[in-house]
């Protein structure tokens, strides 16, 4: 830890004050005909929140750096992405209760289509996690040890799996095998450096024998990997911070994120009203919770402007569940922007609005990127946010005499 992390920890006190973290994933746009998504959305509740408290912008990592979504949440979370790096993979695989141990080497994967030598949809279509799971029965069937190695694939949502490779030795210095775009050939995985030369190797004869495996699928026959990862040393919220926190998510990669910083991952059912009757129902036993909404980011993604407008009209309609419970500190935010033009992350920041008592509020009046902008926040790194969290909950001791 920095200085910084060091004075926040030691000031931290348990405190019976309650903080909820609601996470709109890829939440930031750019305009089309003068609007993005947020701003042409009906969002009342959302727009009364900002009115009444402290809004301003952040960004994940640093201007100009388009982040992932597990060093834009750990931001969030108050760890220096730039610090604590991790691989997507073990996010994914905590996600979905892999057992990592220390001889193990797990990556992200997506089921993709395959044509004439090109990868032509790197999502297969968004496949129905039924088929999914179908297909990683398949591939497990079929699969035996590849140099000496153990292979296991785990289904995750729709197109993404999870691959777990057991064998001593192995090492994550590993480039992604994935062409991140659509109409370019496969891409195999390269060492970064000498000692990864034999896990490289083990992991391209794999991407062959699975999409050998899958030749005869109509839209799922390749795959692709990245994020490759192994067990990393972090510490945990409850020690940092002195919090109980809870994670309310649908999706693997977020409740792997969550467990990696010590949350209680509270099982939660597909439905956007599943996460607010799990905040509800458990709404006593914790003092932080970190609610997670997916929807605004896969439509960003999909580059579907009318899909996300709806989403955050959607979200907005479950703000009065949230406010009817109280809490002290209440935090409506994005990991990232996922403008609907880029079909991806993208460097702009996230709109953030902080309610509570103490939040000084200033003369932003709707909740979206330009208004916050204008907000009495400011523009600040992501990483602050939970400082300002722990602080309006009367969680932070005053610093030096």
């Amino acid at each position: 830890m920095n200085g910084i992390d060091r004075i926040i920890s030691d000031l931290c006190v348990q405190t019976e004050s309650k903080i909820v973290l609601l996470v709109m994933d890829g939440l930031g746009d750019l305009p089309q005909d003068g609007r993005t998504p947020l701003e042409t959305a009906q969002t009342p509740h959302l727009d009364r929140l900002a009115s009444e408290g402290a809004c301003g912008l952040t960004d994940p990592v640093s201007m100009g750096i388009t982040p992932g979504s597990g060093p834009s949440h750990l931001s969030l979370f108050g760890y220096d992405p730039t610090h604590y790096r991790l691989g997507r993979g073990i996010l994914e695989a905590l996600g979905v209760d892999v057992n990592v141990g220390p001889d193990d080497l797990v990556a992200r994967g997506n089921f993709a289509t395959l044509k004439e030598g090109l990868i032509t949809d790197r999502r297969a279509g968004r496949i129905p996690t039924e088929k999914n799971q179908e297909l990683c029965r398949t591939l497990n069937e079929a699969l035996s040890p590849i140099e000496g190695a153990g292979i296991r694939v785990y289904p995750g949502k729709e197109h993404r799996f999870v691959v777990q490779f057991t064998r001593p030795g192995l090492r994550d210095a590993l480039t992604d095998a994935d062409p991140q775009k659509e109409h370019k050939p496969r891409a195999y995985t390269e060492a970064l450096e000498p000692e990864a030369r034999d896990s490289a190797a083990l992991v391209n004869a794999f991407l062959d024998r699975a999409t050998e495996i899958l030749q005869g699928q109509a839209r799922a026959n390749t795959v692709l990997l990245r994020g490759f990862a192994r067990y990393p040393d972090i510490p945990t919220m409850r020690e940092r911070f002195k919090l109980r926190p809870a994670a309310i998510a649908n999706y693997p990669m977020y409740r792997g994120l969550a467990t990696l910083v010590g949350m209680e991952v509270l099982e939660v059912g597909p439905k956007i009203s599943d996460l607010f009757s799990t905040l509800e129902r458990h709404y006593s036993e914790f003092d932080f919770f970190y609610v997670h909404i997916k929807k605004t980011d896969s439509s960003g993604e999909d580059g579907d402007f009318a899909s996300k407008t709806e989403a955050i009209t959607r979200a907005d309609t479950f703000i009065p569940r949230i406010t009817a419970l109280g809490p002290d500190v209440l935090v409506v935010t994005s990991d990232h922007s996922t403008p609907c033009q880029l079909k991806a992350h993208s460097w702009h920041p996230n709109p953030f609005l902080v309610h509570a008592e103490t939040a000084q509020p200033d003369l932003v009046s709707t909740f979206s990127e330009r208004a916050c902008s204008q907000g009495y926040l400011g523009r600040f790194p992501a990483v602050h946010a939970m400082a300002l969290m722990l602080a309006h909950g009367g969680k932070l001791k005053k610093y030096g005499a």
